[in-house]
């Protein structure tokens, strides 16, 4: 009987339970089904191809779209309000869906918009948003919107945030984004702008983060903008008119401040250094001049190079206040030190500190080079220092070149690949003493720069520095000579100069049925001389002529280089304003036209083979055996002629600049294609022959698989061998020669400049007369942020002097 009771309120129980998860279930708020539908919408217009709406999205606070767990940085976050119809309804309030790489169009549909980062959205921003009242955010960044920025975004008055950068807009800001006077944030980089900054933007009283780098804006910036006091984040770079003179900022509340590559002259005013929370400081590829305060204290990331300052780096408050300080490129000196009355040459000072929990720490291995040198490998500080805050101290003989001592601490992957968000990146150089191995004492100061009356050089190095200038100047003269020579000539039938009116004739006066190509120097026409020679005539613009005596000199001596892998420079015409270049005709147009184009040739793998080894041995001839060194900077398939037999020959070259005396340098101005660009160059406009070599890596690739880089392919593929192979050559290839060529070009594009061969070494290694070196992965030397910061570290960041630190926080 007892148990026949307890059965039945056991049964009672379950069944009262049952009940009431039932009731709680059918109780819960659920999404409105308006809003349901339109996330399909949504979904469809994105190109969203796994919408899971299984679950209600506002239980599960996310959206699922992907069958795959999530990848790093990816978010579908959604949030909502289900306070509708006696708490029985929701509506959405909030929306990101970011870095999942939609290919669709960004859909009139979104009714509570919040962040659409990194996808690869197309169109541009649908005018229905604006009859949104609550709509406070668009951030759209490192999509492909493109267009004109619409001018209807003015109407949007709620807005505290607008980020359109990392896009493909064009045209102007418009006059009516003026209208936004509650932003305070405003976000336009990385986009293809053109026209001034407009003065509004100095009016907007409550901006507290603007961002104009790399926008492509080339009129002056207004100095209300400078005036700002509620600014906490200013980031302008890479405007072509520049600045001028330092502008007087002021706002004290800043805290990053990035002002590169604005053409910036001057000293660097005292107040900057005064700036209470100031974090962030960079004014890296300026014109900027003086010297640094000895009093100055420096922020915690401070970039200052390629400028021309000088004066002394010592201790003190300027060095000890800061963790990376970045000052290459610039006319510092400092004072080597001593060690019982013996000299030190490159001492490298670390120190690591051994921060708890021990899980913040990004125990890192790193590889270190001096003068591109490896000297140590698997270098772990945690091991070697054996405890916090003690020096590890390494001994280097080396060379100094160039008045350049390069020393890099590289990250080749090994160890923990955890960033942590605030902790210690691994190992930072604290301090570096120099000394030079001929004196007997550390007494005497080394300068790295240019000598001056102070320290006299001593007379052999001076010999041989008149030698090469007397044999460099012996050059000159020589081509100017034959250039003239071959100007004089040209009357009598012999090539080297032509009129206007002779290549009007050649070309049907450049009609346009005999355009064979468009670059990004100019149109190239076909055209044939009265002898019948067959000629590409190269029309440059109206302004490269205007008083540029020194360029056509240039010319001059670019048309006495020959090789067999470059094109033949004819001669020129400069005439009216008008540059044309003659070029002998390829027959088989460019390399990029036989892979891709709609008539593409079906190329064996023995010329294929054949068209990459001639690149390389072009390039190798132009960086180290043509009397004038020349980096091309734009080295693509584009920029690779083939001939009557498909042999490689590499255009355009002489229309970059010189590179003379084997120097590195610092240009003001980034000439190349994306995608092929190598990354220290198109970031920091650091450009060396290796910027040629990761282009060629680059190239090489694209010849052995068959496949633009720029051109998503969306095949699955079984193993990467299928993909990598281009599928024309059905299986015939040299097995050996392809491996090769593939562990080459995967060399040569490495992040690091300092592990890509020369182009000599490419072409040996092409040949298989010499092993191939050990390819060395490149996680994250820079990193695949669209929003890139400035100030950003990079373990790949060449350091001439650094303060002593223990950390490196994320900014």
């Amino acid at each position: 009987m007892i148990m026949s009771r307890r059965r039945s309120f056991s049964s009672l129980l379950f069944v009262l339970s049952l009940f009431y998860l039932v009731c709680t279930v059918y109780a819960s708020p659920s999404l409105h089904p308006d809003e349901v539908e339109a996330l399909k919408d949504i979904a469809t217009t994105l190109g969203v191809k796994h919408l899971n709406l299984s679950e209600d999205p506002c239980l599960t606070k996310t959206l699922v779209i992907t069958q795959d767990v999530l990848k790093e940085g990816q978010n579908s976050t959604i949030r909502c309000d289900c306070g509708f119809n006696n708490n029985n309804t929701c509506h959405i309030t909030h929306f990101i869906l970011k870095t999942f790489s939609l290919p669709g169009r960004l859909p009139p549909e979104f009714s509570k918009l919040r962040d659409l980062c990194r996808n690869y959205l197309s169109g541009s921003i649908p005018m229905k948003w604006a009859s949104l009242p609550n709509l406070k955010s668009i951030s759209v960044c490192g999509n492909r919107l493109s267009g004109d920025i619409p001018k209807g975004l003015g109407k949007f008055i709620n807005l505290t945030l607008l980020g359109l950068e990392a896009n493909q807009f064009s045209g102007t800001i418009p006059k009516e984004l003026g209208n936004l006077i509650n932003l305070d944030g405003f976000r336009f980089s990385d986009n293809l702008l053109n026209g001034s900054i407009p003065e509004f933007i100095g009016n907007l009283t409550k901006l507290q983060r603007l961002e104009l780098y790399a926008s492509g804006l080339t009129k002056p910036i207004p100095d209300s903008i400078f005036r700002l006091e509620n600014l906490i984040d200013l980031r302008i770079s890479d405007t072509t008119a520049g600045l001028g003179q330092f502008p007087h900022i002021t706002s004290q509340n800043l805290k990053f401040l990035v002002l590169r590559n604005m053409n910036l002259t001057g000293p660097i005013p005292t107040t900057i250094w005064d700036l209470p929370n100031l974090m962030t400081l960079d004014l890296s590829f300026n014109r900027l001049t003086g010297e640094i305060p000895a009093d100055a204290s420096a922020p915690k990331y401070t970039y200052l190079a390629g400028n021309m300052l000088s004066g002394k780096v010592e201790s003190g408050p300027f060095l000890t206040a800061s963790t990376n300080i970045d000052l290459s490129y610039n006319n510092f000196t400092w004072s080597p030190s001593c060690r019982e009355r013996k000299c030190v040459p490159g001492i490298l000072k670390i120190q690591f500190s051994d921060e708890e929990p021990y899980s913040r720490l990004a125990r890192r291995v790193f590889n270190i080079y001096v003068q591109e040198k490896l000297v140590c490998e698997d270098f772990s500080i945690r091991d070697e220092a054996n405890g916090s805050y003690k020096e590890v101290i390494r001994e280097v003989n080396t060379t100094v070149t160039d008045n350049t001592l390069e020393i890099r601490l590289y990250w080749a992957g090994k160890g923990t690949t955890i960033i942590p968000k605030r902790g210690n990146y691994g190992s930072l150089i604290s301090a570096i003493s120099v000394c030079p191995s001929s004196e007997s004492e550390c007494g005497v100061p080394v300068k790295i720069l240019p000598v001056t009356k102070e320290h006299k050089p001593r007379t052999y190095p001076l010999i041989l520095g008149i030698t090469a200038l007397v044999i460099s100047l012996a050059f000159f003269i020589f081509g100017v000579f034959y250039w003239k020579k071959y100007v004089s000539n040209a009357d009598s039938g012999k090539r080297g100069s032509f009129s206007l009116k002779q290549l009007k004739v050649a070309t049907d006066d450049f009609d346009p049925l005999n355009k064979i190509g468009e670059g990004g120097f100019g149109s190239v026409y076909k055209g044939r001389l009265p002898d019948g020679t067959l000629i590409a005539v190269k029309k440059l613009s109206s302004k490269s002529c205007q008083g540029n005596k020194e360029f056509v000199n240039e010319i001059g001596m670019i048309a006495c280089l020959e090789h067999p892998n470059l094109v033949k420079l004819y001669g020129c015409c400069c005439e009216n304003n008008q540059l044309l270049l003659v070029y002998e005709y390829l027959e088989n147009n460019c390399l990029a036209d036989a892979l891709f184009g709609r008539s593409a040739l079906k190329l064996e793998w023995g010329t294929r083979h054949r068209i990459c080894l001639g690149i390389a041995r072009g390039l190798a001839f132009l960086h180290e055996d043509s009397a004038v060194k020349i980096i091309h900077r734009d080295i693509k398939g584009t920029n690779v002629q083939l001939d009557k037999d498909l042999n490689s020959k590499i255009s355009d070259f002489g229309l970059a600049r010189l590179h003379e005396d084997e120097k590195s340098h610092i240009t003001t101005r980034v000439a190349g294609t994306i995608g092929y660009m190598a990354p220290e160059y198109a970031m920091r406009g650091h450009l060396t022959e290796k910027a040629d070599v990761y282009s060629f890596g680059v190239v090489a690739m694209e010849i052995v698989s068959g496949k633009t880089n720029y051109t998503p392919d969306n095949e699955c593929c079984v193993g990467l061998l299928d993909w990598i192979l281009d599928p024309k050559l059905e299986g015939v290839f040299d097995v050996m020669e392809a491996e090769r060529m593939i562990k080459v070009s995967l060399l040569c594009s490495s992040k690091s400049p300092t592990l890509r061969p020369t182009m000599s070494e490419v072409v040996k290694m092409l040949q298989g007369e010499s092993e191939m070196e050990q390819i060395i992965s490149d996680p994250g030397v820079y990193g695949d942020d669209l929003r890139f910061k400035p100030s950003s570290l990079s373990s790949d960041y060449i350091v001439s002097i650094t303060s002593s630190s223990e950390s490196a926080y994320d900014l």
